[in-house]
């Protein structure tokens, strides 16, 4: 709180020593600290609360380092009080170099893809409500990943004898259940739904989140160890079935694979099973639509994703979710 008049004259009075170089909209200390490597990337996040890191160590305490590029910084501030009902679904603005995103005016984020420094604030109230954190807003800092180091690609990708497949579509294609059903006949597991293109490079390197499986709440008739399993809660994003896949023995899982195939999903009903190539136009308008950032950084994700469709490209039309596992498994082994 600032001081009024009558309180510095007295201050000065008895020769009390005031210090303001340090204003309080500034925030308070944030004396914790760890170190992460959300895929692969190291993050230094501090904090003045254990539970945060706890949360972040939940999010990202699996990842192994792989590169030696510059901590991004994420400063992540607990403030006293705040409403105990979940706080609603950010809203997000991005105003270059800064990407903010705001539920309430307790817990929002700011993260400034130039200086790859990341500020969150979170209610005390808040902290409760773990699942929203860690989907809205604790996650921030990848933003400066996506941008700076890789090229985010909606889709799922997995590999059989080191040859990745990326399977990519809109929601609801079926690319995680495909992921998953690859996984259980033994293919190596990389992500489900989400993944990034490292940029710079022409080995088509993509790495993801091996180390979760997120699932529709009806893959449950589709996958019998689902039963039973916990659905999160929309205000963690959509409804879903997720797991942990240390918990499933028979999945075999990496961190990284280059890409050789990349597969376009379409189970719309009606249309006969098939595998066609696909066109690469609209594969690469599909994936440069979600990129943000500025020129120069948009510049490196364009090159990138031209090298990665210089591989094939392939719609994959189906239905039944094991007719399209053998199927792939006769590209990959076959090529066709």
């Amino acid at each position: 709180m600032t001081m009024t008049v009558e309180e510095i004259e007295f201050a000065c009075v008895i020769g009390q020593q005031l210090d303001f170089s340090r204003h309080e909209l500034q925030g308070c200390e944030l004396p914790l600290q760890k170190r992460f490597h959300p895929f692969g990337f190291p993050v230094e996040v501090r904090s003045n609360s254990s539970e945060v890191l706890t949360l972040v160590e939940e999010l990202w305490g699996k990842f192994e380092k792989q590169h030696d590029t510059e901590p991004i910084r994420s400063d992540v501030y607990v403030v006293e009080g705040g409403s105990t009902e979940c706080p609603p679904a950010p809203m997000y603005q991005l105003m270059s170099p800064l990407m903010i995103s705001i539920g309430d005016g307790m817990n929002y984020s700011i993260v400034d893809l130039k200086r790859m420094k990341t500020q969150i604030s979170i209610s005390r109230a808040a902290l409760q409500h773990s699942l929203y954190l860690k989907y809205f807003l604790l996650g921030a800092p990848v933003c400066c990943i996506a941008t700076a180091y890789a090229t985010p690609i909606h889709g799922g990708c997995v590999a059989l004898d080191t040859h990745g497949v990326l399977l990519c579509g809109d929601s609801g294609a079926g690319m995680s259940s495909l992921a998953f059903a690859c996984a259980r006949n033994g293919w190596t597991y990389i992500t489900d739904d989400s993944a990034f293109l490292l940029n710079g490079g022409v080995k088509r390197i993509v790495t993801g989140n091996c180390h979760q499986v997120r699932l529709r709440p009806s893959a449950a008739m589709l996958f019998p160890e689902v039963n039973g399993l916990e659905i999160t809660p929309r205000a963690a994003g959509k409804p879903s079935i997720e797991m942990p896949t240390s918990v499933l023995p028979y999945m075999a899982c990496a961190q990284t694979t280059h890409v050789d195939f990349v597969v376009f999903l379409n189970r719309r009903s009606g249309t006969p099973p098939a595998l066609v190539p696909y066109r690469k136009d609209v594969a690469r308008h599909f994936m440069q639509q979600v990129l943000y950032g500025s020129a120069e950084s948009l510049a490196v994700q364009y090159q990138a994703i031209e090298q990665l469709l210089a591989v094939d490209v392939f719609e994959l039309r189906y239905t039944d979710l094991d007719w399209a596992v053998q199927r792939l498994e006769a590209l990959v082994r076959e090529g066709t």
